[in-house]
């Protein structure tokens, strides 16, 4: 058995560990730093830069393009072609559905659906409006907005967390939503009294030195503005009921001040945690117009002659010197000959396609299961949020089965706006994706004037569901990779088998994010075209 670390340095590390499990990620950082022990920014180095093909490279050999077919149309597929575009491979794209981007869909005014379930739909969104059904948001450090840059799409702030956006929690016997500002400052406060509470009663003797209790109490006085005897008594991070104002409105605190039982039983600490995820931390971005302006932008650098939509795959040969794909597009099959092949289909619709690359493929395709998520675009007369509730953006976060409601990061004071009445997943997408459009509205807007009132209602115009476990030719909002993308089990999709390689966000560490797409796409060019230039 290993042996137990002792001493100062491992009752600190201890320390420092339970303040995490109770407290998160953040109050753990914090506590790091006032005691002297944050991370340095070199823990937040980026990996080697991707380097882009180029014409040269074929050119400078005296070889000619060589002929690839890629399997899909999503964001995998389109950086894969346009990669190898650059260096002047012959590429085409065949996409079963009739728009490029996968689950990179952006729903306007005119576009219609027709789900697993039979149920056709058609947007009556007003001009401008629009929402994102699959990826809405674009943290800074994302290879995603790389290709933004060098497409051109134009970016903007996407507010993932909203200091006035509100926290719902009826299981918890709540009987109104409360600010996100408030319960932050609740948790935060009764945390920080509890902790500075058992520091000066010599609860941390063995853990922290003399000199580090007075620094852990300094900071928590200061993070969860205790009073002079260390105790949480709210105070302006809560809210007010009148705000500051001119000579005579001093504003008045918010008062109704819970207990400390109170807060804990309100469970609002849950939805913390997630603004200090690595992939959720502010700022984050969104493409100006909506996240479609990047496949359609990527599809214009490629060629749309490239891009056969409506082509839906039924056979995948290794002929041994090259790949033959058979597809049906129009009522008629037809066949693609190339050099080579990149399947970037998700592999929940590949495992379902005839092909002889081995029961390996098939076994490690079959391996990676689907996810279901959905959303609702509720579109309203007025931007009454703003108006009445002074929310501009950001998410508003309820143990309701809409479980995230987000109010529109774009739009802002125009006449107009489509709120996201729930970004849902598992059961709960499942349990709404059964019911009809109307009865999708009709539950989604009756969780949501528990929260907002009778506006949520009465000021509604119109709305558009979208599931994505009932999308056909995807079926997956995201896949679950068991063991990771490295397991043993999908070494034949991570190298390549014959003249097939594949690639998708699902062959990556962020799934279900275009990084994990953009990034695995970058794997399979660079593998395929290392392995060209040296045959």
């Amino acid at each position: 058995m290993a042996q137990t670390p002792s001493g100062p340095g491992a009752s600190r590390r201890t320390f420092l560990r339970n303040v995490g499990l109770t407290s998160g990620a953040g109050t753990m950082f914090a506590t790091m730093g006032a005691l002297g022990l944050a991370p340095t920014a070199q823990a937040a180095q980026r990996e080697e830069p991707f380097r882009a093909l180029s014409a040269g490279d074929f050119t400078l050999t005296g070889r000619g393009a060589a002929k690839v077919v890629i399997v899909g149309g999503g964001i995998a597929g389109l950086a894969t072609a346009y990669e190898l575009g650059k260096a002047g491979y012959d590429c085409t794209v065949l996409e079963a559905r009739d728009r490029t981007g996968g689950r990179n869909f952006t729903v306007r005014g005119g576009d219609t659906t027709v789900d697993l379930y039979g149920n056709r739909q058609t947007a009556r969104f007003g001009d401008g409006g629009y929402m994102n059904a699959g990826p809405a948001r674009i943290p800074q450090w994302m290879v995603t907005l790389d290709y933004c840059r060098e497409l051109g799409v134009p970016i903007e702030v996407f507010t993932n967390v909203n200091a006035d956006a509100y926290i719902y929690n009826e299981s918890a016997g709540m009987t109104k939503p409360m600010r996100y500002r408030t319960a932050k400052a609740d948790v935060y406060g009764y945390v920080s009294e509890l902790l500075a509470k058992a520091t000066n009663k010599g609860a941390l003797d063995k853990e922290l030195t003399a000199t580090d209790q007075e620094r852990l109490v300094e900071f928590l006085k200061d993070w969860g503005e205790l009073g002079d005897k260390l105790t949480y008594e709210g105070g302006e991070r809560r809210g007010y009921t009148t705000v500051p104002a001119a000579a005579g409105t001093p504003g008045v605190l918010l008062g109704d001040l819970p207990t400390a039982s109170e807060v804990l039983a309100g469970g609002a600490g849950r939805y913390f945690s997630f603004e200090f995820g690595f992939d959720q931390a502010m700022l984050m971005f969104q493409p100006v117009g909506g996240m479609d302006r990047i496949p359609k932008a990527l599809t214009k650098a490629i060629g749309a002659h490239r891009v056969r939509t409506g082509a839906v795959v039924s056979k995948i040969t290794d002929t041994g010197r090259g790949v033959s794909v058979a597809y049906a597009q129009g009522g008629r099959t037809k066949v693609v000959e190339a050099d080579f092949c990149i399947a970037a289909l998700p592999p929940n619709i590949l495992a379902k396609v005839p092909h002889n690359l081995g029961s390996g493929v098939q076994s490690a395709l079959e391996a990676i299961t689907p996810s279901s998520a959905g959303k609702i675009g509720l579109e309203y007369r007025s931007r009454w949020w703003e108006l009445d509730h002074h929310i501009y953006g950001g998410i508003t976060e309820t143990d309701q089965d809409v479980t995230h409601i987000w109010h529109p990061s774009y739009g802002f004071h125009g006449e107009r706006g489509i709120v996201i009445g729930y970004y849902n997943y598992d059961d709960d997408a499942d349990a709404y994706a059964k019911l009809s459009p109307q009865g999708r509205e009709a539950r989604a807007v009756a969780a949501g004037v528990k929260i907002y009132g009778e506006k949520y209602r009465s000021e509604l115009a119109s709305s558009f569901s979208h599931h994505w476990r009932q999308t056909p030719h995807l079926e997956a909002a995201w896949h679950d990779t068991p063991g990771g993308p490295d397991d043993v089990r999908y070494k034949p999709l991570n190298e390549p088998t014959g003249r097939v390689y594949f690639a998708g966000d699902w062959l990556s560490y962020t799934d279900a994010w275009q990084h994990g797409a953009f990034t695995s796409a970058r794997k399979a060019v660079t593998a395929l075209h290392a392995r060209v230039l040296s045959s």
